[in-house]
């Protein structure tokens, strides 16, 4: 079991004039502080029995993942090796080195404008260096869409009633969204699953490009979604960063970037369809590790990133309380969910 089921809170929205409710469960309060706790907990289940505890294990990593797997290792007192880019946070950097894991950097770009395709090859390259070293290996292993296919999906089903609804799931390997299709097929959800990318990333079949965020996107497919997935919306950088600032004010929310992309996309839909009246977006983690990129006003200006009215038309009717109650029926403050507005 990955802990303890991660709380839902409903936001009460009016768009255009119209009464809307936005579901946003806050993956922050996961074990690890990010939904890739799940995804960490799983891939060291099925990779555990082949360990040799004086060699350990590498992953390539954007940051959540590589921190969720460093604790898992301290834990279990065998090496890790987190393979990791320039786009990681600090906070996410000093943590997993903290808990003594090696930690690479690799800041040569791929052909596709990012670091993903770098990380990879260095990761092949250990591999043949140290060939006792095992490879949990997120962009393929079934562990990763059997976490969310096993866990997060059938949770959210159960905290919303099995209300049809439309969710929001952000892609980077694809694993989070190919377990929640796996499970809503299985289980007969009346859910229309909504890929969310952002411009720049070939996940699931965009054209790639240079990116600026972490935890969101890839520079190449996700072999869980071959074919890709429809319907997908893409976001730029700048929407998902403005809708972390514009959720944080409103709300006292604060979550990551690929949450913000989740809110911008679930704000476009509701403008675009007067009849989707209900939307679950699956925001990974809080804003507790990004305080030096997205909720920095010195960091978006070097960006060049700066208002773009993605709250237009939208006020909020009801804002969730801070502290929030989980199906087990927890009540904590969350790592990003404390009152920031007065930053």
């Amino acid at each position: 079991m990955h802990g303890l089921p991660t709380p839902v809170v409903a936001v009460r929205l009016q768009v255009d004039g119209i009464p809307r409710t936005l579901w946003l469960k806050l993956e922050a309060y996961n074990l690890y502080g990010s939904i890739k706790g799940r995804t960490a907990v799983a891939l060291w289940q099925d990779v555990a029995p082949r360990v040799d505890r004086h060699v350990g294990f590498i992953e390539s990593s954007s940051g959540n993942l590589g921190l969720a797997l460093a604790a898992i290792a301290a834990a279990h007192q065998v090496p890790f090796t987190a393979v990791v880019d320039p786009h990681i946070s600090g906070f996410l950097l000093r943590r997993i080195r903290a808990l003594g894991a090696r930690v690479v950097s690799v800041d040569i770009p791929d052909s596709a404008g990012g670091y993903l395709l770098s990380r990879l090859a260095y990761v092949g390259d250990q591999l043949e260096r140290e060939p006792g070293m095992v490879w949990t290996n997120q962009y393929r292993n079934p562990a990763n869409p059997g976490a969310h296919a096993r866990w997060t999906a059938p949770e959210l089903h159960q905290q919303t009633a099995g209300a049809p609804m439309s969710v929001l799931v952000a892609v980077s390997t694809g694993g989070t969204l190919a377990g929640f299709r796996n499970y809503a097929a299985a289980a007969g959800a009346e859910w229309e699953l909504v890929g969310v990318d952002v411009t720049g990333s070939a996940a699931l079949g965009g054209v790639p490009g240079k990116r600026l965020l972490a935890g969101i996107g890839a520079s190449r497919a996700s072999t869980f979604l071959p074919d890709g997935h429809r319907p997908t919306v893409y976001v730029t950088a700048e929407e998902a960063v403005n809708a972390c600032l514009w959720l944080d004010e409103r709300t006292g929310l604060a979550v990551g970037p690929s949450s913000g992309a989740l809110v911008a996309a679930a704000l476009r839909l509701f403008h675009a369809d007067p009849e989707r009246t209900t939307m679950a977006c699956l925001c990974p983690d809080g804003s507790d590790r990004y305080g030096d990129t997205v909720y920095s006003r010195g960091w978006r200006h070097g960006q060049g990133i700066f208002e773009t009215g993605v709250g237009r038309g939208v006020e909020v009717l009801a804002p969730p309380p801070v502290r929030t109650i989980s199906a087990a029926g927890a009540t904590a403050a969350a790592p990003g969910f404390a009152d920031r507005r007065g930053r």
